[in-house]
């Protein structure tokens, strides 16, 4: 962060503070991006917001099974537990949720979120309070990625007297989780602490016994002094955070053959396979309202280190053409693939033609920051006018340091040659942005009219620091306005509708050449929502417009390195639509549920030749890969004063591997050409009782039916949902 950006933060908070004086306490959080009850009903636009009771009813641990309940969010499921997890909103690609925006308590909170926006870490979701999910043209608000969506995970706010929390639980396949919280307050002064982990030995099966597993820690602190006074509410507050994993997951998936035979078994060369990272974080806010504005200041730091150590694929002393894991996994049946299969297997030793290539993909992040989001209302010419503006100074950077080791299969157990390690690739992106919006929301009695545009200038800088390649380096600048439209319109007081355009926009990263174009759409949303006290109904239709549809794919998405591709011209359209009702019973019974619906559809507008996997052989009117036609989440329950149960039932429809639709027989044929996932049917129950106003026990299982589907072929081979898991817990609340 230069002097500049320091100086300018500092003005700020200093003239921010001198509004107000220091006279009464005051509990407000300014955290949320949707704002109230009031606002999420009225909003020109596709909302969503889970509470934490919601969140509790079943206590996920994966995003991915959350956010199944919201309509219009597409997910690739990869791992079973959601530790990287898969997430596009409205049909754009889920791969490593790279292209939404993933904020903790409204800040970015990815690794690199410009410079290299792949989420291979996400915060833990069993310490989060809220959930909101926004869609639509509303979106200018929240950049870099305009395309299709923000997710905002809130956590604990600090208390305004004493609470404390802890929950205990135990499952199957060795898994445990304790999480504990303790905060109180005094005159101004608050503060919060709150612990978490979580573990599992893992539900897949190595032959040498070892975990599958990981082992997730989470700590966090926030302190917040109240200078709030008779004419404005006001604190600052100070959040900061820790967070490790170590897991034993892995890239290599099954054959078809392997999977229906064994859908948990793991390959003995995935044996070494193992993720570490560690995440840090400080966050610095301050927030001051008054009876016509509010302005809120924050400054951040995310620091995040990982080795990722994996197999990549094989080697040969003697050369000739190697198969990929991909093209291994995908056609076992080649003659030529054979040996390598049971090499992989642990069911034949290594020669000198089979080594195998493990990588130790090292890498450190950071992103930094300073935003300043401020609304005021004003009448003008008779009109009340809702003005909101902000401005961001962002940096964020990445270092790759990835090596690779050879080893030998012997015996089942992998075993390190005594080949030197060698470095593969050894570089920095660093991008440089600084983002504003404005917005205008007007009211006209029924009709609410809004208009804004967002500014994106960013500069991003690449170095290959490989000795003897040091002049290939690049710096490049984007600019960009983003200009959106939208209004809502009061039927009557239960009906409205709304409907908005903006447009669209994913950034390159620094390393991808500078020409090529970054990715643009125009989006396009109708919609009718109904609500009163007890029951909620919305139905939105969506249309987008893509422009010029780009691709980057890395070794997550099967690729051997790291590659840009693009398709053009993509239109990708659908419906969603949700209905929430509790029922209330003569006997103080509830009878909650909830039912959310999307379709999409997707197209390619041109026919083309992709090396992308995912792409292959295209022909114009192919649909976009990993996007399901059907999607429906079922969510009942009863709740009585003593016990509550609830059922999810969730479905999502086959989708394709590959857009290429069958083989053709020519060399450049995707592995993926015409394969496709398993429809998905998933069963999720829970069941709790309260012992005390205080505490309760429940009691879950994940994955009722125990359905072993596959959800998807990348990065390579078949992998399976997560394997039905029990588990009983203890909580207490006070």
């Amino acid at each position: 962060m230069n002097k500049q950006t320091l100086s300018l933060l500092t003005a700020a908070l200093v003239f921010n503070i001198n509004c107000a004086n220091a006279d009464d306490a005051s509990s407000i959080e300014h955290i949320s991006i949707i704002g109230n009850q009031q606002q999420l009903d009225t909003a020109a636009g596709s909302v969503t917001l889970i509470d934490e009771a919601e969140l509790e009813k079943l206590e996920y641990d994966d995003i991915g099974r959350v956010l199944a309940t919201v309509p219009g969010v597409n997910i690739r499921q990869e791992d079973g537990y959601g530790l990287r997890p898969n997430i596009g909103f409205r049909g754009v690609t889920p791969e490593r949720s790279k292209k939404i925006n993933i904020m903790e308590d409204g800040v970015l909170i990815g690794p690199a979120p410009y410079s290299a926006p792949a989420a291979y870490y996400f915060p833990m979701l069993s310490r989060m309070t809220a959930i909101e999910v926004t869609k639509g043209p509303s979106m200018i608000k929240y950049g870099p990625n305009t395309v299709a969506g923000a997710l905002n995970l809130i956590t604990r706010q600090v208390p305004t007297e004493q609470a404390l929390g802890l929950d205990v639980a135990a499952g199957t396949d060795g898994y445990y989780k304790g999480h504990v919280y303790y905060g109180n307050a005094s005159d101004r002064l608050g503060f919060l602490v709150e612990g978490l982990t979580v573990a599992s030995d893992g539900f897949k099966e190595l032959e040498n016994g070892a975990d599958t597993g990981f082992d997730k820690q989470d700590y966090m602190a926030k302190v917040r002094y109240d200078l709030s006074s008779e004419k404005f509410d006001q604190f600052l507050e100070v959040k900061a955070g820790l967070g490790e994993e170590q897991s034993d997951e892995t890239y290599v998936g099954l054959t078809d053959e392997d999977f229906r035979s064994n859908p948990y078994q793991r390959y003995a060369g995935s044996q070494l396979d193992n993720m570490d990272w560690q995440h840090d974080q400080l966050q610095l806010t301050h927030y001051i309202a008054g009876s016509t504005f509010d302005l809120t200041t924050r400054v951040y730091r995310n620091n995040f280190e990982r080795t990722w150590y994996k197999l990549n694929g094989f080697a040969s002393s003697l050369g000739g053409q190697i198969p990929t894991l991909l093209e291994l996994l995908t056609h076992p049946e080649d003659e030529q693939h054979q040996r390598y299969y049971e090499v992989l297997r642990g069911t034949a030793d290594s020669t000198v033609r089979e080594k195998l290539v493990l990588g130790n993909n090292d890498r450190e992040f950071f992103s930094q920051g300073v935003a300043l989001d401020g609304k005021v209302d004003v009448e003008l010419f008779g009109f009340n006018h809702q003005l909101s503006a902000g401005i961001r100074w962002h940096e964020d950077e990445i270092q790759r340091n990835h090596t690779e080791n050879t080893y030998l299969m012997q015996s089942g157990m992998l075993v390190q040659t005594d080949e030197n390690t060698v470095a593969t690739t050894t570089n920095t992106e660093r991008t440089e942005a600084t983002s504003l919006y404005i917005s205008d929301t007007i009211t006209f009695d029924k009709l609410t009219l809004g208009a804004g545009v967002r500014g994106e200038l960013i500069k991003g800088f690449y170095q290959n620091r490989t000795p003897g390649f040091e002049q290939d380096f690049q710096d490049k600048t984007t600019r960009i306005w983003l200009p959106g439209i939208n209004a809502y319109y009061a039927v009557d007081n239960n009906n409205g509708v709304f409907g908005g355009v903006h447009q669209g926009f994913v950034p390159t990263s620094p390393i991808q050449a500078a020409s090529v174009e970054v990715e643009k759409s125009v989006n396009y949303e109708l919609g009718w929502r109904y609500v009163e006290r007890w029951q909620r109904m919305e139905l939105v239709g969506f249309f987008n417009d893509y422009s010029n549809l780009i691709e980057s794919c890395s070794q997550s998405a099967g690729c051997d390195t790291d590659l840009t591709f693009v398709a053009g011209h993509v239109d990708v359209y659908g419906l969603e639509g949700s209905y929430q009702h509790n029922l209330f019973l003569d006997n103080g019974w509830q009878i909650p549920l909830s039912v959310t619906y999307t379709h999409t559809q997707s197209e390619f507008k041109d026919s083309f030749y992709s090396g992308f996997e995912q792409w292959g052989y295209v022909e114009a009117g192919n649909a976009v890969p990993y996007l399901a036609d059907n999607m429906l989440s079922v969510s009942a329950g009863v709740k009585a004063s003593l016990f509550d149960i609830t059922l999810i039932v969730s479905y999502a429809d086959s989708m394709p591997e590959s857009a290429q639709t069958m083989l053709t027989g020519n060399s450049g044929d995707s592995a993926l050409a015409g394969k496709e996932t398993d429809a998905l049917l998933n069963m999720d129950v829970s069941a709790g009782y309260n012992l005390s106003d205080n505490s309760r026990i429940y009691l879950k299982v994940d994955n009722l039916l125990d359905e072993q589907d596959i959800v998807s072929r990348r990065p390579y081979g078949a992998r399976p949902s997560k394997a039905r898991q029990f588990q009983l817990g203890y909580k207490y609340n006070f």
